[in-house]
């Protein structure tokens, strides 16, 4: 069952140079319990496709069509006070840097109290009480004592796991993690990882989680869609995903990962298109190696290849 679904999100921000879309009829959908990964380079569209659930929008940006629907609601015509209450306590963000995510002028746990008076409207010891054991649901140790240190006296992957522990403490349905292990070690990557795995199974939460790492999704994520340049041009499963990818994107990304030592790693050539650049047809067909005329003139839709599989390119 899909607590949240996207349907055909378009949007596009107001440049000096006039408006310029970013988004093209983006679509997924998040099962309960489950996590779906978006993935993709830099800039392709995947954290303002996130960031519009919440409408935690910049001001240039314009929702131009879609749909947004959490448990049967429109989120995208829902009043400002309502959503009000669906950020935080419902749907739950995980920035994408906990250096910076945490204000270092506060204790972490007051930051903690904040979140928790807001919406569990607990005062007092019952609100400390609920924070604490949010520190400790996320393993921090000698969470009491850790309610009084600053952001500074953590290390980023304790900053990190007060992060998560915030999203938690309203038992929020959702989780949207926005690249949860940037600027983090391989070894905190995967105890952070382990830990949201974790916490979803036991609280059966589900997790919209953007990154551009594959390793991460494919030891990670039930699903996957794949965004380029806007759209989203592959989703499936993420088992047949990486067992059988159908897009030249999809393949061409899954090569340039290191495999063994004694795999060459291979690259794309060329650089995503920026919005300010207009391209016909495909919006890869300038870095494809499949590239044929119907690519530089048609736009492909998503077809279905496969169970729950679908990808948009002209040699399905």
């Amino acid at each position: 069952m899909a607590v949240l679904e996207v349907k055909n999100l378009n949007l596009g921000f107001n440049c000096e140079c006039g408006f310029r879309q970013a988004l093209f009829d983006v679509s997924f959908s998040l099962e309960k319990g489950k996590m779906h990964a978006l993935v993709g380079e830099s800039g392709c569209g995947k954290t303002i496709s996130a960031m519009s659930i919440l409408q935690l929008l910049p001001k240039t940006a314009k929702i131009t069509d879609g749909e947004i629907i959490f448990n049967g609601k429109n989120l995208l015509k829902t009043s400002k006070k309502d959503l009000q209450h669906i950020r935080g306590a419902k749907i739950a963000l995980i920035p994408q840097d906990p250096m910076t995510s945490l204000n270092p002028l506060y204790t972490v746990g007051d930051q903690l109290l904040e979140v928790i008076k807001i919406h569990q409207v607990l005062k007092g010891k019952d609100a400390f009480d609920k924070a604490v054991e949010s520190l400790e649901s996320v393993q921090i140790p000698c969470a009491a004592e850790r309610m009084k240190a600053y952001p500074h006296e953590f290390s980023g992957g304790m900053k990190q796991r007060a992060i998560i522990a915030m999203a938690l403490a309203c038992q929020a349905e959702i989780l949207i993690a926005d690249e949860p292990t940037t600027a983090l070690d391989v070894t905190i990557q995967a105890q952070i990882m382990n830990l949201l795995k974790e916490i979803q199974a036991k609280t059966n939460t589900s997790v919209l989680l953007i990154t551009h790492d594959l390793a991460l999704v494919g030891e990670n994520a039930d699903f996957i869609s794949v965004m380029y340049a806007g759209r989203i041009v592959e989703t499936a499963p993420a088992k047949e995903f990486f067992s059988n990818p159908r897009h030249p994107y999809s393949t061409a990304l899954l090569r340039s990962l290191p495999l063994n030592k004694s795999s060459k790693l291979e690259t794309i050539q060329g650089q995503p298109p920026s919005i300010l650049q207009d391209i016909e047809g495909c919006r890869f067909h300038p870095r494809c190696q499949k590239c044929i005329d119907i690519c530089t003139q048609q736009i492909p839709v998503l077809d279905n290849v496969g169970i729950n599989h679908y990808s948009a390119c002209f040699h399905n």
